[in-house]
Order: structure tokens, then sequence, then C-alpha cells
């Protein structure tokens, strides 16, 4: 008899087993072109360490979306197909991603206004994946919807994306583990088991709210020391300004599946850094795209957290560019500013803030009783809560000096 599945090392989730649906999806070009894809764009120029994929975080979340979808099985919200569905959404959650994953995003919102889960969707819809998954008993329209977090079933949305998500779940510790950190060790395995449904919502047995406010806390870590880096940033900037510069000429967005699935990391540099010298633009989006490759990075010469959503969105970028360009004299083009900004606490499917999270216990042998916990009543969870928002200023060594004067003068102390 042929065995159905296969048995994966893996350093977080020590093994994941993988059935033979998945393999077929797995061993398709345009779900391998996701070893191609770092996790972490240009964070491994900080840890050198971060060199995981997008294909390996993909595995991930199959696995933890299988296990927490098992734990709801035997709770009796779930049958066996839908846990089969679960996994197949976690895995393929991830497959429209581009070059330097959220990075390209970026470049995607601003000149496409798309984003890697409209992507993602094509792909499974319109490609070989949605075929396989068609031939394999599949509905490939649903699998589209849940795996971004779009179908009817609310509990399950939440399963693959939000606060209590298989793919937070997985990237947390992977990252952690990947940059050497000590931010990311978070008791995921705790938070699986004590899983729970409430009125057709994704709920926690109380007894894990600590290992819920820990993965909120750590989260919020990760972001700071990491994600948000400032010479992690420096190097990406790099990246957004070289892309968004050669994309008239190498159409880096387009949103043709065929064109897209050839993106990679390694793929659009090489582009980037053979670019022809036409145009005082490619010139520069080829030097940014070479530095980049050999880690000479732009200098942060200002920084600033701002503490309210509304005000970071109320900056134009373009204004204080000009304003620091005439204080400094030092050419608009050599001066960059960057405004990184996450919520703090994940956002549910929907995409909206998450105000609150449903506690589970049981109230005897026959039955359990459960409640709606506002975020602002998690003492640590709320102190975190609103959005993460950072103002930079970049700009390269030699102007480093004359830069940092001018944005203190128009940025710093109570200008914002």
């Amino acid at each position: 008899m042929t065995k159905k599945y296969l048995e994966i090392v893996d350093p977080i989730h020590d093994f994941i087993r993988i059935y033979e649906s998945e393999i077929k999806i797995i061993d398709t070009p345009i779900f391998q072109r996701l070893r191609r894809i770092r996790q972490l764009a240009g964070a491994h120029l900080v840890y050198p360490g971060a060199q995981h994929s997008r294909f390996e975080h993909s595995l991930g979340v199959t696995h933890v979306a299988g296990q927490a979808a098992l734990v709801l099985k035997d709770k009796e919200f779930l049958n066996s197909d839908d846990v089969a569905n679960l996994r197949m959404g976690g895995l393929l959650h991830d497959l429209g991603h581009g070059p330097f994953s959220h990075l390209f995003e970026e470049v995607l919102q601003k000149r496409k206004k798309t984003s890697h889960e409209e992507i993602g969707k094509k792909i499974i819809l319109q490609t070989e994946i949605g075929d396989l998954l068609s031939k394999s008993g599949f509905d490939k329209k649903f699998l589209a919807d849940l795996a971004f977090g779009n179908s009817k079933h609310q509990f399950m949305n939440e399963i693959i994306s939000g606060g209590l998500s298989a793919d937070m779940m997985d990237y947390l510790p992977r990252d952690g583990y990947f940059t050497g950190t000590e931010h990311a060790k978070i008791d995921f395995k705790r938070i699986i088991q004590s899983l729970d449904v409430h009125e057709k919502k994704l709920s926690l047995d109380k007894s894990a709210l600590y290992s819920f406010e820990s993965m909120m806390i750590s989260r919020y870590q990760m972001f700071k020391a990491v994600y948000y880096h400032k010479t992690v940033r420096s190097a990406e900037v790099m990246l957004l300004e070289s892309m968004s510069l050669a994309d008239n000429e190498l159409d880096l967005t387009s949103t043709d599946l065929d064109n897209y699935i050839k993106l990679t990391d390694e793929f659009v540099i090489s582009k980037l850094i053979s670019l022809p010298e036409k145009s005082s633009d490619l010139r520069r989006a080829r030097q940014l795209a070479k530095d980049y490759q050999e880690r000479r990075l732009l200098k942060c010469v200002f920084e600033k957290i701002l503490a309210r959503h509304d005000l970071i969105g109320k900056i134009k970028t373009l204004d204080v560019k000009k304003q620091i360009s005439k204080k400094s004299k030092v050419d608009e083009s050599e001066i960059f500013i960057d405004v990184s900004m996450t919520p703090s606490i994940p956002l549910t499917p929907s995409k909206k803030e998450s105000e609150s999270i449903i506690l589970t216990s049981k109230k005897n042998t026959l039955s359990k009783e459960a409640y709606e916990l506002p975020i602002s009543e998690i003492p640590l969870v709320s102190a975190i809560s609103g959005f993460m928002n950072i103002l930079r200023v970049y700009t390269a060594q030699k102007n480093r000096k004359k830069v940092e004067i001018a944005a203190q003068i128009i940025l710093g102390e109570n200008k914002l």
C-alpha cells in the first residue's frame, strides 16, 4: 500500500505531516516559487540567520491550522472535510506574495491598489492550482475565500488569520528562531488546545488567557526589534525606492499571472542591478539595488514614535522631504521619509481592529459559559493596543549631519 503522506522535519514543529492532495499543490512550480521569497525581506542584512522563506512558513501554517481544526473537531464544531479545508487554506494563504513579501505589497498597493490576497485568489481560481484542487475533491472557490479570511464561516476564517490564527502561531516562533531573538517564545500549543467556538466565533478557554497575553506582547516586541528595526527598514526603504523607480521599465507590478509568478527575490534584484542607465530614475534605481545587495545602507538620522494613528496618516511625506531638502541643501532624491505603521493587536479577518476576545469556561460537565472580554480590560495587552507608528528620516552617510540637523528642526520636539 502506497503511503498517503510525507513527514517533513521542521525546527519549529518537529515534524509536519503533509497529505497526498497537499503534496500535489506543493510540487507545482507556482508553490515552489515560495522557496525563493524570503519571509522577512531585508531582515537578513541585520539578522544573518533570517534566510527562511514563505515556503516553510506555509507548511507551518498548514500544520498549525490542522492541529487547531482537530481540536475543534474533537469538540464537534468541525468534520473531516472542514479539517482538510483548513489545512489547505493554511497551505494556500501566502500563495499570492510577491518578491520580498510584505515589502513588495507596499509597491503593489501604491501603484496598482491591489494586494497579495487578491492575487492569491486569482492564482487559486485561474491556474493549475485550482485544477488540482478540483481533482482532489476541493471547492476551489470556497478555498479562495477561506485562505484569505473571507469565507462565510467566521471561526474558520479566524483560524487562518487574526488574533488566534495559525498564521501568527507559526510566523512568531519561526521568525524568532531564525533571527535568534528571544522575543517570540510563545506557548502556541497551549493556545491551540484551548480553542473553542462561541456563537460562530473563535474563542479561547479562559485558563489560556495568559498565553494569549504573552503572544500579543511577543508580537509587539518582534515588530519593534525585528520587523521595524531601523536598519532593517533602511534596507527595505532602498528596495522600495528602487522598485518604484524601475516599475515603468520592468513592469514589476503587472498583475498578469504569467509574469507575476516569475517574480522572486533574486530575479527582481538581478533585474534591478542590470537596469539600463538611460534616465536619472533608472540610474538611481540601479544604484540603490546594488547598494542593497552589497549592504551599503542608508543611515537613519531621525526617528519619532507617534502614539496616534490619525496623526501619522496626515503626514505628507513629500512636503516633509521638500522642507528637509531646502533646509539641509541636500537634493530631495537623497532624502527618504519612512512611515511605518501597523496595528499593535492583529486585525480581524475582515481587517477591523480587534476590540475583544471571547473567553469560555466550563460551568459543569455538561455546559460551559462564555463572555466577551474587551482588550481594554487585559492590562498588558491594553497598554500596547492601538497602532505602532514610527516616522524615520534616512539619507546616505555623506549627508548624515546636514539632514539630521534639518530633520530635527522641522520634525523635532512638539513639531508633530
